[in-house]
C-alpha cells in the first residue's frame, strides 16, 4: 500500500511560519502530481496547493497565494509546504495527497483526483 506521512505541524503565532513535509513510501514518486489539502472543524476539506508531476505547474488556492509555497524533492520522495505570514484562519489539519493516475497531464484542485492520503498534521495559529 502507498503510505504518506506528514510532519512539521504545530503551534505558530500570527505572522509566523511553518514548514510541512510529506514522505511517500513509493518507488515511482516522480510520476505523480502531489497536493496539499486542509480541513478545519465543521468545514469541508479544501484544496491548498498542488505540484504537477513533471514540475511544469504549481497551483495555489486564492486564500494562500503569495504566502504558501509548495515544493518537492523526488530524490527524497518528499513534498513540502512552506507556510509564511500565517493567519488564524489557516488553523486546520493539513493532509498530503497523491494523484490516482501516473503521469497525468492535467492537474486539478478537486480532491476526487487524489486517491492516496496521509493521516494529517495539525497546524494551529494563534492571534
Amino acid at each position: 500500500q502507498v503510505q504518506l506521512v506528514e510532519s512539521g505541524g504545530g503551534l505558530a503565532q500570527a505572522g509566523g511560519s511553518l514548514r510541512l513535509s510529506c514522505v511517500a513510501s513509493v518507488r515511482t514518486f516522480s510520476d505523480y502530481t502531489m497536493a496539499w489539502f486542509r480541513q478545519a472543524p465543521g468545514k469541508e476539506r479544501e484544496f491548498v496547493a498542488a505540484f504537477r508531476w513533471d514540475g511544469r505547474l504549481r497551483k495555489y488556492a486564492d486564500a494562500v497565494k503569495g504566502r504558501f509555497t509548495i515544493d518537492r524533492d523526488n530524490a527524497k520522495n518528499t513534498v513540502y509546504l512552506q507556510m509564511d505570514e500565517l493567519k488564524p484562519e489557516d488553523t486546520a489539519i493539513y493532509y498530503c495527497a497523491m494523484d490516482s493516475i501516473r503521469e497525468r497531464t492535467l492537474s486539478s484542485s478537486d480532491k476526487a483526483q487524489y486517491a492516496n492520503w496521509g493521516q494529517g498534521t495539525q497546524v494551529t495559529v494563534s492571534s
